[in-house]
């Protein structure tokens, strides 16, 4: 559970570093954005393409969730800016 937390941190973190922007949410909001990429990361590279290992905390894992963070992001903020609709100058 602790392991899930660290990586979960680590990996919002690192995630929100790559795509800079104004997202909402501070501290649990990283963690549960991390852990949200981490799932989304093993079921893309773990489930679907058999790459890595299922047993071990190792640095793929950390690799695939900030990949993870990145497309939740991006969907995030897909997402959001079409809901606000144009904007205009």
């Amino acid at each position: 559970m602790i392991g899930a937390l660290i990586l979960g941190l680590v990996a919002g973190f690192v995630g929100k570093a790559l795509m800079p922007g104004d997202d909402p949410g501070g501290f649990f909001v990283t963690i549960l954005l991390g852990l949200a990429g981490a799932a989304l990361g093993w079921l893309i590279f773990t489930a679907g393409l058999g790459i890595g290992d299922e047993d071990v905390f190792d640095l793929g894992g950390i690799v695939s969730a900030i990949i993870g963070v990145v497309i939740l992001l991006g969907l995030y903020r897909w997402w959001v800016g079409r809901r606000a609709g144009p904007r205009t100058a």
